[in-house]
């Protein structure tokens, strides 16, 4: 498991420099960490380091370190991406540059460390965010981490205290996109700004952000579109590839992944891929015959695996400690069978299509047509737009017309409604969150009323990170990389109009014409979408005693969170099978489960 931990001190600070040596000392005493920069004030620490793909890239001259894995925007070759070294020439221009040259000419998953030329440490999280970054200040250092654990054991202190607006708001918003997390004292920085790591330093400053990436949208024809999407996506796929001999897909048989096995198909050996399909009983949750069918297609081997529906919540209690609370659902059922399928046939990564749904853009509303008719106005395209808008939310012509002309002036937030989605949380608590939602949310998406409605959704998901240290996965787990969270392809994505993402009436739809060659006729057709829905409640169901103690009288219960009663109506004996409050079910389990491993000693 790849993890880091730095952290800054004022050297004229004679406390600040003894509690630095103190926490050097420890680091260097423990086995798993190695020194990858020691300066003056700056200290930077990983664990778990592997050539070609969790990487150190020292910086010569001690002008700083970028940790994780980097690729050449402009490389010719596939193979010179292997093992990236950087040059002198390099280094100059992205210290120089405060660092907008390393994200204007490499892209990746990382974490930089850029001391300015008067020595001030500062780091830099990737666009994609796809590597965490968390900030404490402790015994008078400012540490950055990767991992919860990690930065409390060597600094050997307890966990801080839960912030219960916090919580709230998780539980409103379904995740914490902001600066603050779910614990006094902890944030997250976000992706694609350069922060300095000095108490007193100033505002971050921002070198890339999805807002400005969809503002520039592109006067694009289908043709031009699809070329683009195709390049970027064969690009970002195959340039992952080629830092794992044996690779591990998630193979559902939807989409998004069938486009990722199709086009990792065109730069690898079918023999070094193996596709792994989990199934369960019920309508939504066994795609076999379309994994089957893209398997097929791509000539590889398609492991298929039963999700275990013996699966206990219980289990979850011992989960490791993170700063904000996170979802089990992904793996539930799964977490064991990742390790063994992949050891069988000897692969060390697991690649999923994670993120194709914004991407690639699958969306049931008619804000295509709205999007339209705030980029070119009403001429001849706008009612051919509006008639594929009418598909897409499946309502009537005139209803996709007279819904673009209403949200043509949307000025809106991404947590705009989702508290009508919501049952369990009491009326209080759905207040509360609502008016503390904006401290939890990407800053940038509280002022882009500049971007219309179709646009400013895709931007506000593809901005909320995926987790890449989840507390429930199987510490023994392969590593997890998602090619199409890469950011050339967000760039693309995000400067496509939703109208041409969507030409045509079907989300997706310029993608599935785009890989139409690489798809089996009945995926790239296909409607329909496989879910987790019915396993979820089976888990539910055979969990419910366990549930039922867990929150009828639990932490969220005791701080005004959730409706007693209603939760009790939620775990009657025959829970309901709607999938929006099961869902919701499951997120406050998880939530649960999260306060109450922070609040244990």
């Amino acid at each position: 498991m790849f993890r880091y931990i730095a952290f800054s001190w004022n050297p004229s600070s004679e406390e600040q420099t003894a509690a630095a040596d103190r926490l050097d000392q420890v680091a260097s005493a423990t086995p798993d960490w190695r020194p990858a920069l020691g300066l003056r004030n700056l200290r930077v620490y990983v664990a778990g380091n592997s050539r070609g793909v969790n990487d150190i890239y020292v910086l010569p001259q001690d002008q700083g370190v970028v940790l994780g894995r980097l690729f050449r925007r402009r490389c010719a070759l596939l193979s010179e991406e292997v093992d990236i070294e950087l040059s002198e020439f390099e280094a100059q221009r992205i210290v120089h540059s405060d660092g907008q040259f390393l994200v204007d000419d490499f892209w990746g998953r990382y974490i930089a460390f850029l001391p300015s030329w008067t020595g001030e440490p500062r780091v830099l999280r990737d666009p994609t965010s796809t590597l965490p970054c968390f900030r404490i200040e402790a015994q008078g250092l400012t540490v950055m981490f990767s991992r919860l654990e990690d930065v409390l054991a060597l600094l050997e202190q307890p966990t801080p205290p839960v912030s219960w607006d916090a919580v709230a708001a998780y539980l409103l918003l379904g995740s914490l996109d902001g600066r603050e997390t779910a614990l006094a004292g902890i944030s997250q920085l976000l992706g694609g700004e350069l922060t300095s790591m000095m108490p007193s330093g100033g505002p971050p400053l921002t070198l890339w952000n999805a807002i400005h990436i969809a503002s520039r949208a592109e006067a694009l024809d289908r043709a031009e579109a699809s070329q683009k999407l195709r390049e970027a996506t064969a690009r970002c796929v195959q340039s992952w590839a080629a830092c794992y001999p044996s690779i591990l897909l998630r193979l559902s048989g939807g989409v998004d992944s069938s486009i990722l096995l199709g086009t990792l198909c065109t730069g690898v050996a079918s023999d070094r891929i193996t596709c792994l399909n989990y199934h369960s009983p019920g309508s939504d949750s066994d795609e076999r015959a379309f994994a089957r069918l893209a398997a097929q297609r791509a000539n590889t081997v398609l492991a298929e695996r039963s999700l275990d529906d013996r699966f206990r919540l219980e289990d979850l209690l011992n989960a490791v400690r993170t700063p904000c609370p996170a979802s089990y659902i992904g793996g539930m059922g799964s977490r064991n069978m990742d390790v063994e399928v992949a050891a069988a046939h000897g692969s060390n990564v697991i690649f999923t299509g994670a993120d194709g749904d914004q991407i690639f853009y699958e969306v049931h509303r008619t804000w295509p047509a709205a999007d339209y008719l705030f980029d070119r106005g009403i001429d001849r395209g706008f009612f051919k737009a509006a008639l594929d808008a009418a598909h897409l939310g499946r309502v009537s012509f005139w209803t996709a017309l007279r819904r673009a002309v209403a949200a043509r002036w949307f000025r809106g937030r991404p947590a705009d409604g989702v508290e009508n989605y919501l049952q369990l949380l009491t009326p209080a608590a759905r207040y509360q969150a609502a008016q503390a939602a904006h401290r939890f949310m990407h800053p940038g998406f509280l002022d882009a009323t500049h971007l219309p409605i179709g646009k400013f959704h895709q931007a506000s998901g593809l901005s909320s990170p995926l987790d890449y240290h989840n507390p429930y996965r199987n510490p023994a787990s392969p590593d997890v990389v998602h090619p199409l969270r890469s950011q050339p392809l967000l760039e693309v994505s995000l400067r496509t109009p939703t109208y041409i993402l969507t030409e045509g009436g079907q989300g997706r739809a310029l993608a599935r014409r785009t890989f139409a060659d690489v798809l089996p006729p009945a995926i790239a057709t296909r409607r329909s979408k496989g879910g987790m829905e019915a396993y979820a409640v089976t888990v539910l169901q055979r969990n419910l005693a366990f549930a039922r103690e867990l929150l009828m009288d639990g932490l969220l219960v005791k701080h005004g969170l959730l409706d007693r009663g209603r939760v009790a109506e939620a775990l009657a004996d025959r829970p309901a099978v709607n999938a929006a409050y099961v869902s919701e079910t499951h997120a406050c389990i998880a939530t649960e489960l999260w306060a109450r491993r922070m609040t244990s000693r």
